[in-house]
């Protein structure tokens, strides 16, 4: 009985190795390489394909012209370190490749950085991630996520169900456009 109990006890820590986080990534020098919507999609993609691999499951995103907000938890045979660096090495090459092919080499010189490990880079460095460990925390996160469209300097829509490229509406109205949340009380 006491092995079934440590056991049950384990599997339950093990189960709740990575808190669910606030993760927010920032085009390098604020610039606002998401503007387009064909990069936005970009992002949607690696993230689909990180929740289909079993690495995070999102619940909740908003893609704004110059950073990201993700609230996601990382799944916990995957490593959090790993899984954060995989997802913006990976944009990061997406976003490069498509400057590259859509506008030209050139186009790429405001993202040199010539360092020994990349010649370009797309994202800042250090990314902010933060446990969200009460649910107050975390409602309050999820809202300044699907209200930053909203403010008044981006001005990218009135209400926040609105903007594509957010989960607001899923939170409104249940519509995952792009299939990749999992709903907050499921995190």
């Amino acid at each position: 009985k006491q092995l079934i109990l440590v056991n049950l006890l384990s599997s339950k820590m093990e189960y709740a190795k990575h808190a669910v986080q606030f993760f927010t990534a920032v085009c390098n020098d604020w610039q606002k390489l998401l503007e387009d919507d064909a990069y936005k999609q970009l992002i949607i993609d690696a993230l689909k394909f990180r929740n289909s691999s079993g690495e995070v499951k999102v619940g909740a995103y908003v893609i704004m012209p110059n950073h990201i907000h993700l609230i996601w938890r990382i799944q916990n045979e995957h490593r959090l370190e790993d899984v954060q660096r995989d997802f913006l090495k990976f944009t990061a090459k997406a976003i490069i490749e498509k400057i590259k092919s859509e506008k030209g080499e050139a186009a790429l010189e405001s993202f040199y950085v010539g360092l020994k490990d990349r010649k370009f880079q797309v994202w800042k460095r250090n990314s902010m991630s933060i446990d969200l460990v009460t649910e107050k925390f975390f409602k309050q996160k999820l809202e300044y996520i699907h209200n930053n469209p909203c403010q008044p300097h981006w001005n990218l829509s009135v209400h926040p169900a609105e903007y594509k490229f957010s989960s607001a509406r899923y939170y409104e109205d249940g519509a995952d456009e792009f299939g990749l949340l999992t709903h907050w009380d499921e995190l």
